[in-house]
């Protein structure tokens, strides 16, 4: 019995090898009965009216090359579509075997819109000469130098007509990418107050909850490690562009600018209290009522308790 099931699954292996109990086929023969196999499967399904896209997909110039498929014999909507797939560094490689294809500008200019949803070159008209992929390399370079030194990445934008010298467009240009270091923008920002000014504006906070308002700015403008004025102006500026997109909402909690402002900053203690492991008391939930209340008076029991869940379900506001 034993050597019966041996002799079973010592024939199974032998066929995933590519052998069989009277003999062995060599590894080209499976290699040919295992293409014949998927091409009649294919074959069948072109026969019921599905589409082949197995002979479409195998277009090689021999039967001896092997390798990848040559795109230029796809037809141009699909090879578009594989190489819209790659990143820069991938397309570029692309280019030395598919030129015509990987250079095209729309595949470039995916890749700049992608990554940095805003340029004020976007909406002019292109100069003499202009190319996606030479802008691509002029944004890439001009967000290094940003995360080095975060004037000299502005001036360069402007230096190559990328950016306007505007601080709406530059806060355009901020609010749209994400390749920028969250620590140099900050101390950028601190800096140009006008620039943050606009930034806050293009934040939308109409029929959202307020700590999950809260957490979206503090995605786009990253809180300071430290209480203190600047904290104060973000929280104060957040305050109020929250009221400007909720005016019914505030009316019916009977809120205000500064009564917002006084539930951000319950929340950021909130959340440093609960997540921290350096704090073993933990706020309750009827503490955390009796003292925000304690702080702004007209706000409902039950508004201040579902602000408490969300810290304790979803986390830190500003992490």
């Amino acid at each position: 019995m034993g050597q019966g099931l041996w002799r079973v699954a010592r024939n199974q292996q032998l066929q995933q090898e590519g052998y069989s109990e009277q003999g062995y086929l060599t590894r080209e023969q499976s290699r040919r009965m295992a293409a014949s196999n998927i091409s009649n499967a294919n074959h069948r399904k072109q026969t019921q009216g599905g589409i082949d896209i197995y002979h479409l997909l195998k277009t090689r110039k021999s039967k001896e090359q092997e390798g990848f498929i040559n795109l230029e014999m796809l037809p141009p909507e699909l090879s578009f579509t594989i190489l819209s797939y790659l990143n820069a560094t991938d397309l570029c490689l692309a280019s030395c075997v598919w030129q015509d294809l990987a250079n095209d500008e729309l595949l470039w200019q995916g890749l700049c819109k992608s990554t940095w949803g805003h340029c004020s070159i976007y909406n002019k008209n292109p100069p003499l000469g202009f190319s996606f992929r030479r802008l691509y390399m002029q944004l890439d370079e001009g967000s290094l130098t940003f995360n080095a030194n975060p004037d000299e990445g502005v001036n360069y934008f402007m230096s190559k007509g990328i950016l306007d010298d505007s601080p709406k467009e530059i806060a355009k240009f901020i609010f749209c990418t994400r390749t920028l270091n969250w620590k140099k923008l900050r101390i950028y920002l601190d800096e140009r107050r006008d620039v943050l000014d606009d930034l806050v504006t293009l934040h939308n906070f109409r029929n959202q909850f307020l700590p999950n308002a809260l957490r979206e700015f503090f995605r786009h403008i990253h809180a300071p490690e430290e209480r203190g004025e600047y904290l104060e102006t973000l929280i104060t500026k957040f305050s109020h562009r929250f009221c400007a997109c909720n005016p019914d909402l505030m009316r019916e909690l009977g809120l205000s600018p500064d009564a917002v402002y006084v539930l951000c900053y319950s929340l950021i203690l909130l959340s440093i209290d609960l997540t921290s492991p350096h704090v073993k008391n933990k706020m309750s939930k009827r503490e955390f009522i009796r003292n925000t209340r304690r702080a702004a008076q007209n706000i409902s029991e039950d508004f201040v308790g579902h602000l408490y869940d969300n810290i304790y379900l979803i986390g830190h506001v500003a992490a």
